[in-house]
């Protein structure tokens, strides 16, 4: 693989990742159950401020993980049913800290 030695493309020290990270760990989320119409649960996860494709592919990620439908709206992704802790479980082996994921 060839790197693109593009000025704004390339990142020398690495400082990109290392910011990605930190900013992780700064991020509070809320993982929540609602009940809907119908008296149907929805997980609710909200906090998460990164880019919308970021949030978009993780939707994706934890769509199939548990294995569930859902959508992203206004920075907020909606599961279908209660995955609560399959959301949290999820999110921690991607990077976010304990810490800083709060279930209701």
């Amino acid at each position: 693989m060839v790197k693109n030695t593009k000025d704004e493309d390339f990142d020398v020290f690495g400082t990109e990742g290392a910011l990605e990270e930190a900013f992780r760990e700064e991020q509070k989320i809320t993982i929540r159950l609602e009940m809907r119409k119908f008296n149907k649960p929805m997980t609710i996860i909200e906090g998460i401020s990164e880019k919308e494709d970021s949030v978009e592919s993780l939707a994706k990620n934890l769509k199939s993980r548990c294995a569930c439908g859902g959508t992203v709206k206004d920075g907020k992704i909606f599961l279908q049913g209660d995955q609560r802790s399959k959301a949290e479980d999820y999110l921690r082996r991607n990077g976010f800290e304990r810490s800083s994921i709060m279930i209701i």
